[in-house]
């Protein structure tokens, strides 16, 4: 029977390609917004605190600090609203969802940055 649904999924949803991301990156999403007829770009910068699922109902959740208060927006990844993603910083994390970070303020909410290394030429 889970064969059958997992053909069924795949079959009925369409193959998108972000970038690879986990909790604790931040990351900034190209969310399409529809107003009547016009359609713009918003762009949601923030950490993502968790993934959940895979595939088709896969979704992941975003938060940022807006004026002193905290957003969180949850984004299904199968999204035809959703334009591209941006990994901004890869963050050092020793869990996959990141609740704590919602009683955490300042420099405490910080999340160490794993530090790429780039070869320079001379």
């Amino acid at each position: 029977m889970s064969l059958l649904l997992d053909y069924v999924k795949k079959t009925l949803t369409n193959e998108v390609k972000h970038p690879n991301f986990k909790a604790g990156d931040t990351i900034t999403v190209s969310y399409k917004i529809k107003e009547g007829e016009k359609e713009r770009i918003q762009q949601f910068n923030g950490v993502v605190i968790q993934r959940k699922n895979e595939a088709a109902t896969a979704s992941f959740t975003v938060r940022k600090i807006s004026n002193g208060v905290g957003v969180e927006r949850i984004f299904p990844i199968a999204s035809p609203f959703i334009d591209k993603i941006e990994v901004n910083k890869v963050g050092i994390v020793r869990r996959a969802k990141l609740f704590y970070i919602r009683d955490l303020t300042g420099k405490a909410a910080r999340i160490r940055e794993k530090i790429q290394n780039k070869t320079v030429k001379a």
